[in-house]
């Protein structure tokens, strides 16, 4: 994965990046250049800045600094040349690359009846290195688990930025389609029909409409389109019996999801928050929440040791505790439905 980062890199920048230690290279996370200002990694949850000999540093006047040279090459390389065919990304503010990897753009926006039209002296890339990691879910399907549908129910993942939403939804919607349900009870349970709607191509990282990542046999995939437009001809065409999505907030999105949920159609979907208190903050998941669109909350946390969740009903009421222990792929210990890392909480 990184080494296919590195390569759309201009060569300066690869030769930087390319000695980092291999320990930093193996767990890189985000790529952040800015013209004229220090080169910075994060890796592993923390974060460094990138010294010309690839030397790590926590100060920022150690660090190298790519000019307006480098900027522009990496700009032409990401766009393939064409600034006018890449509008729809630079207006939205990013570019997603082959290998689902996304690039974050920051420059001066471009107004058109007081709507940003697009970014031009783009000046900033945050490029965000996509991760497909197989087992990361076999702790939480258990806990989603519909046993008279024999599926899985509706489902809200929250986190904060980098806490692994993506990387979760991604192995969910595998197993799902494989009928890997890490449950004795389901053992013997087909998979089930999957639709993605990958709005940022980081879900299945399509290349031409066809997934690089491994998303299941029983997947279709809608790729760069609206969440909710792509839920509505998922519903109309493909008869999903799950549908995930990443990302949702907007009332467009939830409005999917009533149609979704008044089919029938179980939901996974991902949303920035830290939990539930912060998600009824924001109208639209509040909304959500009330009116029964999802069955449980699933709040994710990145620890030193590993990935944790809690599983929580939509309502808030109480904590699931799972029926049976299952395999958690490195994680141990279920408390009112949280997964702590082997070693207990943290």
């Amino acid at each position: 994965m990184v080494s296919e980062v590195l390569l759309l890199l201009p060569s300066e920048l690869q030769r930087v990046l390319g000695k980092l230690p291999a320990h930093v290279l193996d767990k890189l996370e985000e790529i952040r250049i800015r013209e004229g200002r220090p080169l910075e990694v994060g890796y592993g949850g923390g974060f460094g800045f990138a010294g010309e000999a690839g030397a790590l540093s926590g100060d920022p006047d150690m660090a190298y600094k790519p000019g307006s040279d480098i900027c522009r090459k990496l700009l032409e390389r990401i766009t393939n040349h064409s600034l006018y065919a890449m509008e729809e990304e630079l207006r939205r503010g990013y570019i997603t690359v082959a290998g689902g990897h996304r690039i974050g753009l920051a420059g001066r926006t471009v107004l058109e009846g007081g709507a940003v039209r697009g970014l031009r002296d783009v000046s900033g890339f945050n490029i965000r290195i996509a991760r497909d990691i197989s087992g990361v879910a076999d702790a939480v399907l258990p806990g989603l688990i519909n046993r008279p549908g024999r599926t899985v129910r509706s489902a809200l993942i929250v986190a904060p930025p980098q806490q692994g939403k993506t990387t979760m939804i991604r192995d969910l919607a595998r197993s799902v389609s494989y009928g890997r349900w890490r449950h004795p009870e389901a053992a013997k349970w087909p998979g089930r029909k999957v639709g993605i709607v990958d709005e940022r191509s980081e879900i299945a990282a399509c290349v031409r409409g066809v997934p690089t990542f491994d998303v299941g046999p029983r997947t279709d995939v809608i790729d760069a389109c609206p969440k909710a437009e792509g839920m509505m001809m998922m519903l109309r065409s493909m008869s999903p019996e799950l549908l995930v999505a990443d990302e949702i907030g907007r009332p467009e999105d939830a409005d999917a999801i009533r149609e979704a949920s008044h089919a029938g159609v179980a939901v996974i979907a991902t949303a920035h928050a830290a939990d539930l208190a912060e998600a009824r903050g924001r109208p639209v998941l509040r909304r959500l929440l009330e009116e029964g669109a999802f069955d449980l909350l699933v709040e994710l946390r990145r620890t030193p040791a590993g990935l944790s969740h809690r599983i929580i009903p939509a309502t808030g009421e109480r904590a699931v505790r799972p029926s049976a222990r299952e395999p958690t792929g490195g994680l141990s210990r279920a408390e009112d439905g949280v997964r702590y890392p082997t070693g207990g909480p943290p």
